[in-house]
């Protein structure tokens, strides 16, 4: 069994930065792509972040040059440091692994989510 556990998140001022991680646990073969999407009020989950590899990176436009994601795979786990935060960037957070094992095979898992408010 998988478990993604999430920290970070809270309560920022506009133009602030914080930093979001995500931990996985369990019966871990190997972790392929991992990533950050978010979803706010009223609205479909968005990607944010995805990182396949160490070496390759995709943001979505909204965060380009202000959130950067990276990934520690000794600790199985990635952060998202969020600078410049805007009040639109308001939303819960999910991450998502895509995890092999040997049991299960190939799976997407997805963490708690955790709340990140930008007040103006």
């Amino acid at each position: 069994q998988v478990q993604l556990v999430e920290s970070g998140g809270g309560l920022v001022q506009a133009g602030g930065s914080m930093r979001l991680s995500c931990a996985a646990s369990g019966s871990i073969y190997s972790i392929n792509a991992m990533g950050w999407y978010r979803q706010a009020p009223g609205k479909q989950r968005e990607t944010v972040a995805v990182i396949p590899s160490a070496s390759s990176t995709n943001y979505a436009d909204s965060v380009k040059g202000r959130f950067s994601i990276y990934r520690d795979n000794a600790k199985n786990t990635v952060y998202l440091q969020m600078d410049d935060l805007k009040p639109e960037d308001t939303a819960i957070y999910y991450c998502n692994f895509l995890i092999h094992s040997v049991l299960v095979g190939t799976r997407s898992y997805w963490g708690q989510g955790t709340q990140v408010t930008v007040s103006s």
